[in-house]
Parts: C-alpha cells; structure tokens; sequence
C-alpha cells in the first residue's frame, strides 16, 4: 500500500499572510492540529497549534493575557511557522512514511507533488488505520497465532493447504520473527476459530492464541 490510499486528499491550507486567531479557528472549526503553509499552491511551511502555543508562551514575559490575545491578532502566519518542513510523495510506500514519523518524531507529513504543491496530508492516526487494515483486526472473522520454533521453507504453504483442504480462507497472514522463533498470525473466515484450532493443533502446530475477533 502507499501513502495516496490513506492520506486526505482535500487538504485545507493557509497561506503565509493568513493572521493566527484565523488560522486557530480554522482549526477548532475542523478539528485539525496542524495547517499546511502555502504560496501559490506550494508548501512553504507548516503550522501546529504547539507552535503558536509557544510562540504564546514567549509573549507571555511581563505581558498580561489582553496584551497576548492582542499581539496574536496582529501576527501573521509566516512570523511563527515552522520551515523546511519533511514531506514525501504519494506514490510512496506507506511504510516510508511511518518510518519518517518515527525517526523525526512527527505527527503530520505533508504530500506533496514534484512541484513541491500540496496534493494532500498524512497523519499518525492514518498510519494506525492502515496497520488496522493490513492486520484485518475489524474484519468478520477468526485470528490464530501460531507459534513456530524452527522456521523453514514450505511452512506457509503446508498451513494453507491445511486450512484449503477444510474449505477455510485466510484473509491475512503476518510473521513476525523472534529471535529463532517466529510467530504467524492466521485471519480466517470462519468464526467458529476452536474448529481452526483444533484442526492446527492436529497437524503438530502450537496455537498461543485464537479469538474471534472483537469487532463484529
């Protein structure tokens, strides 16, 4: 998957000449944290509700709170935001754009075009619906986690013949390897997940967990 299936395509910007309290209630109005900074179309920065919340607190040196509110109706966008800010593309693989927001500690990633225009947004939270998604986690269903102590080819072919010849379908299928053990977490059709169990467990898998997932 990449970056265009979970980002938000009609993204609302402001631009460099744009005062702060506009900004704000552009924010409270849509529930937003974060604003792109455009001119012509074209990111030149970004702006959060924790930098103008320190710009605030830098105003705050021997000003009372009157003086504050007044000094951020006079302040433009441009005199706060933050600059040179990391984006990626839409094209992108999702991943790239978790790791991104990891390493950089973000919460926000612009999408941009090879023009630098803003074409859309990314954020943390769409980051966890997409690993929501892979895993199947909201989806009708059974989830088995097998545990395997000594990986080797062929092992998720015998598991999915296993479950073919029973006229059950896995949906999703991860590894996740621990030191010289692994871990496979089976999303399979069939809700009744002791039945798929059972039938694992017959043919010498161990089965750590089976639940029926939670969501339906």
């Amino acid at each position: 998957m990449d970056v265009e299936q979970y980002m938000t395509a009609d993204v609302i910007t402001v631009t460099e000449d744009t005062l702060v309290v506009d900004a704000l209630n552009l924010m409270e109005q849509h529930d937003f944290h974060r604003l792109p900074v455009v001119r012509d179309g074209k990111l030149v920065g970004l702006l959060t509700e924790r930098v103008v919340l320190d710009h605030s607190s830098n105003l705050a040196t021997g000003r009372d709170i009157h003086e504050i509110n007044y000094l951020l109706t006079k302040t433009r966008v441009s005199q706060i935001m933050k600059k040179n800010v990391p984006t990626i593309k839409k094209n992108v693989l999702l991943e790239e754009a978790a790791r991104i927001m990891r390493d950089d500690n973000l919460h926000v990633l612009p999408v941009v075009d090879d023009e630098n225009h803003v074409v859309g947004i990314i954020t943390y939270k769409d980051i966890f619906k997409a690993f929501i998604d892979m895993t199947g986690y909201n989806d009708p269903g059974s989830r088995l986690v097998l545990e395997i102590p000594e990986d080797h080819p062929g092992i998720l072919e015998d598991i999915t013949n296993i479950l073919a010849e029973a006229n059950i379908s896995i949906t999703h299928i991860f590894v996740n390897r621990k030191g010289q053990f692994s871990e496979i977490t089976l999303q399979v059709d069939k809700e009744s997940v002791e039945e798929v169990a059972e039938l694992l467990r017959y043919q010498g898998y161990t089965v750590l967990r089976a639940q029926t997932n939670p969501n339906q």
